[in-house]
């Protein structure tokens, strides 16, 4: 379950995405993804309606110097072109991320961003950045090929996969500390001439970012614009005028190029009508196509396995600049950039607009504020870059080549994928809030809980997660079938916040990692007897254990994981295998040791001459009196008058025999019934519980007048044993000194009873009692001489008194 950060309950993981452009918006690319420690930024590209540092993402909200890894989905500018900003201006430098794209994206890159800084440096002061920066970016950036499982360590990893849209375009599968995040970049779900469609990942991410650019919008199939596309600049090539197709110089460019060129092969009356691709990096990046064709679909591949490139055009011709342009009669021009704010595009379409026999066919999606939008509207005149008015008379049609998703491919894209929570991001508000309403609808009549999300810009979402936490069983554990009531004993191995579970002999096997204890020493000054520290460690861990190892030293052995020797006479070692609790126990063990000299305790036994030797006779002595007085002293709070009394001493009785005479009448009056009456009374009797019959009256004694505590003692069966009672308003219990098991008539009392004595035995218990540690690996008494393999056993002496 995902919500706000405030509204997260305690022990949640947060996973915070926060948009630096592209937050109800199209351009400026830019998404922030952190969860657990880890930072990820996805994509940096540019507004193509801005121009500076306001075409930036919001840099400034982040400390670049904190991000593990910027993923590039594609080339786009609004994708892509602020990335050499935030590698050489920003503090990124200063940190350890890196830079990852695929292997086409990064060579296609190099040359848009050569274009890209001469034409937005011209005429201006201002740079961004400048072609040596750009270069030097460049050549830091990680290509990685797709469905190639880049591990960043320490739980981080992310996987590449086909997103279609253009060449060497990618979505990236990020996984960090256990937690699937999804961000589709641009991405589209239809196979053209020569890309695959977006491919839908193997694995369900948790959450799913996903642009939403059309927003409700279906487009029409690509066979019918395609008919519509060619007919249309047929229409304009036979009353003399000219097309402009505004594209960018790669991606949908080579899409109209493989259909124009198949179009005009097909229709010999249009070979004098030149087709032209204005562009500086034209061959350039068609020499990259033709370099990358096994990344694209069957058709082009197959096509180039007979020796037939798809990309050497019969009737394109590349065309640098405008200078050798001969501007006469009809001609298609394929011109960037797509948005028309500059270059040849802009240049031919302030040329062209007053002639109305030329048309402008707009085929790709049109960002708010650029001039491919602004004509889309019709407008009867337009404004040229040098700020004149120029009448429009040439025809104005839209047909979308756009490679992203529309509706109908968008939902069903979300619905393969399945992710419970889906964030919107690369779309105008209106896109986005109809597709997010539409999507909500979906789901709400399929009863399906899929949250839908649209941050706006600078404006951190946070998703809370439930921290669940799956161990795999390997090796010999896994042998046998897990049941319910079965614990499983072995060793907890976590890598990349994945936990396995395994025997140790299993270990080496299957993580490479091996076992060893580590026996930590520590030496301790002692300047009191042997005795008087004996007997200050049982005061504090009650039994301690005590002898001589092989080589004749005394030896104590604490709570079973700490031996205590005496080496010399001022001086004690300490010695015990190193872990978690063994080591809270030497702590502790030295802070009393070193406090010996100064405690008061200490001080007063010293002061004359005494004994400090201790036999133990049976087990029980002292603390079991002190446990006794306790209880006794807290029932006395609770009920007042405490007695000792003996219980027991009733014969264990058969299921046949009665138990007293009460019994013995009702057997004889029950013999006087029908013989199914009497038995199933029999049967009752014999099946009751014992533990009812220690609380509640037997049947048939209701009108026992009998005192409470007689009936009481006659419930009690075994040998003589002595015990405590105490009453409550003439309703007595009696407590078993030797076992505390709580005798009463009435349940209420009983169980309040039971509560007394159980605190009492938790706070009288010392540590050893209270605290069972497991002995540590040796069974022997005492570790002996460590430096052996094999350690004899040790002779355990009875302790000598020693007068002080």
């Amino acid at each position: 379950m995902a919500g706000d950060e405030r509204d997260s309950p305690i022990g949640e993981d947060k996973l915070c995405i926060e948009m630096l452009g592209a937050g109800q918006e199209v351009g400026r690319s830019c998404c922030v993804i952190t969860f657990k420690g880890f930072t990820i930024v996805c994509d940096a590209g540019v507004h193509p309606a801005y121009t500076g540092l306001t075409a930036l993402p919001f840099i400034d909200n982040l400390d670049w110097s904190t991000v593990d890894a910027l993923l590039i989905t594609h080339f786009h500018l609004d994708h892509a072109a602020a990335l050499t900003y935030i590698m050489e201006k920003t503090n990124f430098c200063e940190g350890k991320g890196k830079v990852y794209m695929t292997h086409p994206t990064k060579a296609i890159y190099r040359f848009l961003m050569s274009d890209f800084v001469r034409i937005s440096n011209a005429g201006t002061d201002r740079m961004l950045f400048d072609e040596s920066e750009m270069l030097a970016s460049w050549r830091q950036i990680e290509a990685v090929d797709y469905h190639q499982e880049v591990v960043l360590g320490g739980g981080l990893r992310f996987t590449p996969y086909h997103a279609g849209h253009v060449l060497g375009a990618c979505m990236f599968m990020i996984e960090m500390a256990g937690l699937r995040v999804l961000y589709t970049g641009d991405y589209s779900r239809e196979e053209d001439r020569h890309l695959v469609q977006a491919e839908v990942p193997p694995i369900r991410p948790d959450v799913l970012i996903c642009e939403s650019t059309y927003g409700t919008q279906s487009l029409e199939p690509r066979l019918d614009k395609e008919m519509r596309f060619t007919a249309l600049i047929h229409s304009i090539i036979k009353r003399g005028g000219r097309v402009l197709l505004p594209v960018f110089v790669l991606g949908r460019a080579q899409e109209l190029l493989l259909l124009l060129d198949e179009y005009w092969e097909a229709h010999p009356e249009l070979h004098s009508v030149p087709i032209y691709y204005a562009s500086s990096l034209a061959r350039k990046c068609m020499s990259i196509y033709q370099t990358y064709i096994h990344t694209m679909n069957q058709h082009i591949r197959s096509r180039f396995n007979r020796r037939d490139n798809p990309f050497v055009f019969k009737h394109v011709s590349n065309l640098r600049s405008l200078d050798k342009f001969d501007d006469k009669g009809p001609c298609v021009m394929m011109a960037s950039p797509g948005f028309m704010q500059s270059g040849i595009s802009r240049e031919l379409l302030e040329r062209w607009a007053p002639d109305k026999r030329n048309g402008v066919i707009v085929s790709g999606y049109s960002v708010e504020g650029t001039m491919a939008r602004e004509i889309l509207s019709d407008p009867d005149e337009i404004i040229a870059m040098n700020g004149q008015r120029i009448p429009r008379r040439m025809s104005v049609d839209y047909i979308s080549f756009s490679a992203h998703v529309d509706y109908t491919q968008n939902s069903r894209f979300i619905d393969e994928v399945k992710a419970k929570h889906v964030v919107l991001v690369h779309g105008e508000l209106k896109n986005m809030s109809g597709l997010r309403a539409a999507l909500k609808s979906r789901y709400s009549d399929r009863e399906e809980d899929v949250q839908i999300y649209m941050p706006r810009n600078c404006e951190p979402l946070y998703l809370s997660f439930r921290a669940e936490r799956t161990a795999k069983v390997i090796g010999s554990l896994a042998s046998q079938p897990a049941k319910p009531d079965r614990p499983i004993d072995g060793l907890l191995v976590a890598k990349d916040f994945s936990y396995t579970v395994l025997a140790p002999d299993d270990l080496t096997e299957f993580t490479g990692l091996t076992m060893s204890s580590m026996l930590q020493r520590q030496h301790v000054s002692l300047h009191v007897s042997w005795e008087l520290a004996r007997w200050h460690l049982e005061g504090m861990y009650g039994h301690v254990d005590e002898g001589v190892d092989d080589a004749g030293v005394r030896c104590m052995r604490v709570m079973n994981v700490v031996d205590i020797k005496q080496p010399t006479t001022h001086e004690l070692l300490l010695e015990w295998e190193s872990s978690v609790s063994n080591d809270m126990v030497a702590d502790s063990v030295v802070a009393l040791l070193l406090g010996i000299d100064s405690c008061p305790a200490t001080v007063k036994m010293t002061m004359h001459d005494h004994v400090c030797a201790h036999h133990h006779p049976a087990e029980t002595s002292a603390t079991h009196a002190s446990q006794l007085e306790s209880l006794m002293a807290v029932l006395e709070a609770h009920f007042g008058d405490v007695a000792m009394l003996d219980v027991g001493g009733q014969p264990m009785l058969s299921a046949s025999e009665p138990s007293d005479p009460y019994d013995a009448q009702a057997e004889t009056s029950m013999a006087m019934e029908p013989s199914s009456s009497a038995t199933a009374s029999t049967s009752d009797a014999t099946d009751r519980p014992e533990a009812q019959v220690a609380t509640t009256e037997p049947p048939g004694k209701e009108n026992d007048e009998r005192p409470a505590l007689d009936r009481l003692l006659e419930l009690i069966q075994g040998p003589v044993r002595p015990a405590i009672k105490v009453a409550l308003d003439d309703d007595p219990a009696i407590i078993e000194l030797e076992t505390m098991a709580v005798h009463c008539l009435t349940e209420t009392l009983k169980q309040r009873v039971e509560k007394l004595v159980a605190m009492i035995q938790s706070t009288s218990e010392t540590l050893t009692d209270t605290f069972r540690l497991a002995p540590v690996c040796s069974t022997m008494l005492f570790q002996g001489k460590h430096s052996d393999v094999e350690m004899p056993a040790p002779k355990i002496e009875e302790a000598v008194p020693v007068s002080m």
